[in-house]
């Protein structure tokens, strides 16, 4: 009796070897070279013949005595000895791999499959739902994590909308109830929108939860930034912002959502120094991994005529095949503002005015005690404010305070409502809250012009990409006969040889056959060969120039890539990083010092460290 089990009829067959394949051209056609272990784990061998079949978005190689084709073969290159070859160079049997970079080959006894790679499935999937609902008017789902009092949400369907694409909230992510109801209370909110209400990294976990959460098309976040900020983790002590217990981990989280929601373009933001952590980079090569390209740079206050300077870091992921290029961004124009263009109407008797006597006399002992803790005093004609914090409401030290009109003794808190002007808010983004709540809301949010600018760069982008863009001429070109000829008459009228010295400019409409034609307009197409013009793709805009009839043509590619991180980042980072350096030597000399005991003591009570 055998020691196996035998196979039962309706079992399939067991998965005999995996293989990643990159996708090679020839002669201006997809290519799959398989050979050897690629092919024997089948039970193939050279000579023996096979069909193929497609169906389902599936290619098959089958094992069959009578077939159509036949196993090649190959010395192997140690032994000589021949090995099972198969090529497939066809772009009519290659069609379903189209644009893809790289497909899943799987043996099984007696089959081979070629299939996507999950990421390019995901990929392509994204990108036809959004292309389909741009075209037929659909609105765009976006979902929002860490969605806050909805600031960022905000600033991102107002961008959109302004480029011309509707927009609905899809999922909202919030872990604090009380605030996902005050944003369900927004003319924004949707009766499809989906609150959940939850940690991050509890909804992540719950495979029943992610089982059934909608597709987005688009996603905004800006995952807490109490771990990375410099204030955060000179309180906490900590070495890095992953160290901190609450929020230290939740890009693990963040990407495990995103994943599954599977979004056409992202747009991500934090504190600048978090450019510099662990997570932005596990980030930037999570987010490449699933097939999106980044793009990063600073939003500045100050070149959106903002009071407040509240820089902040953002990170753009656009699916591959989609264009993003932060140069494009519009600022406006230059205005000249002061505090007294949002100042409400407060009378010069009001309560509100105090001397804060406790917060002044803690300023001298601050500077006594060789702390730099200064109160940051404001008024009317005050071009910019200091940055406005979550925890304002506590009325500390360091927080802006705005002085009398007439007597200099007396300050006053920014109220609520110029804490949204100052952001460039309506005050009615906090109707009804309470002022601590208000001002945490907004403390932790974003300025409105800055991000409303970046996402209606970001559907500028969208709508070249539906449009205009090179994946579209790629969809065009995919459909048309195999035959140069035949292609040629659908997309230009008339074929020209190129003459030496002419410069030749236009976009690149067939690149298939060994053959690139080029659109010149009006219906003029110039013909050129693949193997003058090897790193060449369909759709890119170039200028071609022959110095002879035969000799090697000078190409400029006009389709630039845009860089992934800005030179307002660079710089921004560089300086944060001084800070820290220098914040770090004068803690190590603190602790030196420390470590010596001083003769007198001149202290007539222990410090109270800094404050926050």
């Amino acid at each position: 009796m055998s020691g196996t089990e035998p196979q039962s009829p309706n079992q399939p067959a067991a998965l005999r070897g995996y293989h990643i394949k990159n996708m090679g051209e020839n002669r201006g056609k997809p290519r799959i070279w398989l050979e050897n272990t690629e092919v024997s784990p089948a039970g193939f061998r050279p000579g023996d013949r096979y069909d193929i079949h497609l169906k389902n978005g599936v290619f098959r190689i089958e094992a069959n005595p009578n077939g159509s084709r036949k196993i090649s073969s190959k010395p192997h290159r140690v032994t000589g000895d021949p090995v099972p070859v198969i090529d497939i160079n066809s772009t009519k049997l290659l069609a379903l791999f189209d644009g893809m970079s790289a497909i899943r080959v799987m043996q099984r006894k007696g089959e081979i499959f070629l299939l996507p790679l999950a990421t390019e499935v995901r990929k392509k999937e994204r990108l036809n739902r959004l292309k389909y609902k741009i075209q037929n008017g659909i609105p765009l789902e976006i979902g929002s994590l860490s969605h806050g009092g909805g600031l960022l949400s905000k600033a991102v369907h107002e961008g959109l909308q302004a480029a011309g694409i509707a927009t609905r909230k899809g999922f909202v992510n919030e872990i604090r109830p009380e605030l996902l109801e005050h944003a369900a209370m927004s003319d924004d909110w949707d009766p499809t929108t989906a609150p959940l209400a939850a940690p991050m990294q509890e909804l992540a976990f719950d495979d029943m939860a992610m089982r059934v959460l909608p597709k987005q098309d688009g996603m905004e976040m800006g995952i807490p930034c109490s771990g990375a900020s410099v204030a955060g983790r000179a309180k906490r002590g900590t070495a890095h912002p992953e160290q901190h217990p609450e929020v230290g981990h939740l890009i693990v989280a963040a990407l495990v959502i995103l994943a599954r929601a599977n979004p056409a373009f992202v747009l991500f933001e934090n504190v600048i120094p978090y450019a510099s952590s662990a997570s932005a980079s596990i980030l930037r090569s999570q987010l490449r991994d699933l097939g999106y390209d980044t793009h990063e740079t600073v939003l500045k206050g100050e070149d959106f005529n903002a009071l407040e300077p509240r820089n902040r870091w953002v990170l753009v992921g656009v699916t591959k095949g989609m264009h993003f290029d932060w140069d494009m961004l519009q600022k406006p124009e230059k205005k000249d503002v002061t505090f007294s263009d949002i100042m409400d109407d407060i009378p010069e008797d009001s309560e509100v005015w105090s001397e804060m006597r406790g917060l002044k006399d803690k300023q001298v002992r601050d500077l006594a005690e060789g702390k730099n803790f200064r109160m940051q005093i404001f008024n009317a004609d005050s071009p910019k404010l200091a940055t406005i914090t979550k925890g304002y409401a506590r009325v500390r030290s360091t927080d802006p305070k705005i002085s009398h009109p007439t007597n200099p003794d007396l300050l006053r808190q920014i109220t609520v409502s110029e804490h949204a002007k100052a952001m460039q808010w309506p005050p009615n983004v906090v109707a009804g809250l309470a002022k601590t709540i208000a001002h945490e809301l907004l403390g932790q949010g974003v300025l409105r012009e800055p991000f409303a600018a970046a996402a209606q760069l970001l559907g500028d982008s969208i709508n070249d990409f539906v449009f205009e863009g090179k994946f579209g001429t790629r969809e065009l070109v995919q459909v048309i006969h195999d035959s140069i000829e035949d292609r040629a008459s659908m997309v230009v009228g008339m074929i020209r040889a190129p003459v030496a010295g002419v410069k030749y400019e236009g976009r690149v409409t067939v690149n298939d056959v060994g053959m690139v034609i080029q659109d010149i307009g009006l219906g003029v197409g110039i013909l050129h060969k693949t193997s003058a013009l090897s790193d060449v793709t369909l759709g890119e805009a170039l200028i071609i120039q022959y110095p002879s009839v035969s000799g090697v043509p000078k190409i400029q590619h006009l389709d630039r890539q845009a860089p992934a991180v800005s030179n307002e980042l660079i710089a921004a980072l560089k300086t944060h990083a001084d800070e820290a350096r220098a914040q770090t030597s004068r803690a190590d000399q603190d602790h030196q010092l420390s470590m010596f005991p001083a003769e007198e003591v001149v202290r007539p009570r222990p410090s109270f460290g800094p404050r926050m």
